[in-house]
Formats: structure tokens, sequence, C-alpha cells
């Protein structure tokens, strides 16, 4: 296995933080209702693990390091934990396990229809991670894993309709992934400067 430490820091980080969350919640109750503080917070980290994810490529270009390319799948199945407890809180914290509340939240609520298409391209995405998939699928692995453009903006999309009310955090995200997706255009991404001095192979875009 390559860059064996730099996986294990993002292992230690990624597992260490939902659970400092859920210790700040419920230990020092956040505000009238900690767990709905638990389901915002494992949604924005999804979001941060995606955005952190999709910078992957522009920092191997930037540093001409590999590493930031070897750990790219192990953030992107990051953020789809993240978004799987993201929505299991939910279900538990907010709605109780009660599914026929589902389809009234469903109906007052179309962010949750929005969040639940994006968690459901994550889940695909998730699944043909790995070499299998990818020697499976062929060249159309590349053309679903695209997917992730979609799923950056109907995550925004979501977390735009959850927090309308306070739009600085949001722009910050938003700002941030656009300028992601910029540098996916050729002719602005092979701008980039070159820092490193590492001779690496072709860059494989996401």
């Amino acid at each position: 296995m390559r860059y064996p430490l730099f996986r294990l820091c993002i292992f230690i980080v990624a597992s260490i933080w939902p659970l400092l969350w859920l210790y700040q919640a419920w230990i020092f109750a956040l505000g009238p209702d900690p767990g709905k503080v638990l389901v915002d917070r494992l949604g924005l980290g999804g979001l941060i693990f995606l955005l952190i994810t999709l910078s992957m490529t522009p920092l191997q270009r930037l540093t001409g390091w590999s590493g930031w390319i070897v750990v790219r799948r192990q953030l992107g199945l990051w953020c789809f934990a993240y978004i799987a407890l993201h929505l299991s809180a939910y279900l538990f914290f907010i709605l109780g396990l009660d599914w026929g509340q589902l389809a009234v939240e469903l109906r007052k609520r179309p962010y949750i229809i929005v969040g639940v298409l994006g968690f459901t391209g994550l889940l695909s995405l998730a699944v043909t991670s790995n070499r299998f998939s990818q020697r499976r699928l062929g060249a159309r692995w590349k053309k679903l894993h695209k997917l992730v453009y979609a799923i950056l903006g109907l995550g925004l999309l979501h977390f735009l309709w959850v927090v309308r009310a306070d739009l600085k955090e949001w722009t910050v995200y938003a700002v941030i992934g656009a300028g992601l997706l910029l540098l996916r255009i050729p002719a602005i991404g092979q701008r980039l400067p070159r820092l490193g001095r590492r001779k690496t192979g072709p860059v494989t875009k996401v």
C-alpha cells in the first residue's frame, strides 16, 4: 500500500470528527435540539469531504505529488459515509423512525428529495469505486464517476435550502465548489502553475 501514513492520518481525522460532534451535541447540549445539530454537522462534513475529494486532481497538478490521487478514493468513501450518517441521523433524531412521517416531510420539504438524489448518486459511486467495477465498466466507469459534479450541485442546493436564512457560510462552500469545477475546464486547469518537481503520470480526471 502506498503512502500508508498519509492514509492513516486521513482515517484518524475522518473517524474522530463525528465522535467529537456527538460529544458536543449530547454532553454540552448544543441548542434546544442537539439531534438536529448533529444531523446538520454530519451533512456539512459530507460536503466538506466532497470538496476535498474534488481538490485532489488540482493539488496533484499544482504540486506534482501523486499522493493526492492515491487517497482520492478514500476521501470519496468518507464523503459517502458522512452523508449516510447524515441520512441515518435524520431518520432517527428528526423522524424518530416514523416512516409514515417521511412521506409527509417529502411533500412539505422538497430539499429532502434533492438530498436523497444526491445520496443515491454517491451510493452509485461508492459501490463502483473498486477496481473490479472499474475493469468491468471500462470507459463507462469514467462517465459514471462524472456524476460527482452533479452531486456537488445537488449538495449545495440542499444546503442552500436548509440555511436560506443565513447565506454567508453557504457562499463560502459554493465559491470553493465553483472554483473546483472551473479547474476541470482544460483551458483553465492546464494553466495551474507547477510548484513540484516530481514527475508523475497523466492525471486521471474524476
